[in-house]
């Protein structure tokens, strides 16, 4: 019996330790290319999906409300939309055709996904920008979502090493010392996080809502920013939280002498 209170002890103990290291979600949007060169295809497929980025979990999309803003027009692309998979779940692809020089920010709203692990609703509003041909005017605009990472930096032509900053926005009011969590796609799984509690870094925004994080290595990196809705939703009878994740994924390109 002693042996047997011994194991629930330590099995209850690697609960208690590991249940406070969170499991980040991340909506995902992400271009073939975030910078369209002359001679470069004009063509930018683009991957929608639900994840945790760094460890490859990947978890179902239904198919969400997609679009680009491009030269002060919204346009709604979800028409266009094919069901793909990515980290062995439904998922959502599509082709866009660069037709001229501009800066194109594509966005995805989802439909809320239940998450019962933490009692709670999630919407990621997750959008990127692709640049086009030199046109450099746009990149720091507003697209209207619900909650948004507005760029303080261009979220493109940027190297490893290189700080990102943002503004947090939530019904286009900047959100003071918003929580922000920020992961690195491991595409190819070849990177190893030492410890669990690095899997996902946490900052804070400032009283601006303004926030700053230094990518250590190239490749594509996703910054979600966490607000609660104001209004709960219905599930099995009985209200639930809504998280609200503004999400923006930015590529960062190695240093090459």
């Amino acid at each position: 019996m002693k042996k047997i209170a011994a194991t629930f002890a330590s099995i209850a103990l690697l609960i208690l330790l590991t249940a406070g290291i969170s499991r980040a979600h991340f909506g995902m949007l992400i271009p073939s290319n975030s910078m369209v060169m002359q001679g470069d295809s004009r063509t930018v497929h683009l991957t929608l999906s639900f994840s945790h980025p760094f460890e490859g979990n990947g978890m179902e999309l239904a198919k969400p409300k997609f679009g680009v803003v491009a030269a002060g027009r919204k346009v709604n692309l979800t028409n266009m939309l094919t069901k793909t998979t990515v980290m062995g779940h439904t998922a959502w692809q599509a082709d866009y055709q660069i037709k001229r020089p501009g800066v194109y920010a594509f966005y995805m709203e989802p439909k809320p996904y239940w998450e019962p692990a933490e009692d709670c609703f999630i919407i990621h509003y997750t959008k990127t920008v692709v640049t086009a041909f030199g046109d450099d005017e746009g990149w720091d605009e507003e697209i209207g979502l619900k909650t948004e990472i507005v760029p303080l930096s261009k979220p493109y032509g940027l190297y490893a090493g290189n700080v990102f900053q943002g503004i947090v926005k939530l019904d286009g009011k900047p959100v003071p010392y918003a929580e922000v969590e920020v992961e690195y796609y491991n595409r190819d799984g070849k990177a190893v996080a030492p410890t669990d509690y690095m899997v996902t870094q946490t900052i804070k925004a400032d009283q601006n809502g303004v926030f700053t994080y230094a990518v250590p290595h190239g490749g594509w990196w996703g910054f979600a920013a966490l607000t609660t809705a104001a209004e709960k939703m219905m599930h099995d009878g009985k209200p639930k939280d809504v998280e609200m994740g503004a999400v923006i994924w930015v590529k960062f390109h190695p240093w090459k002498q």
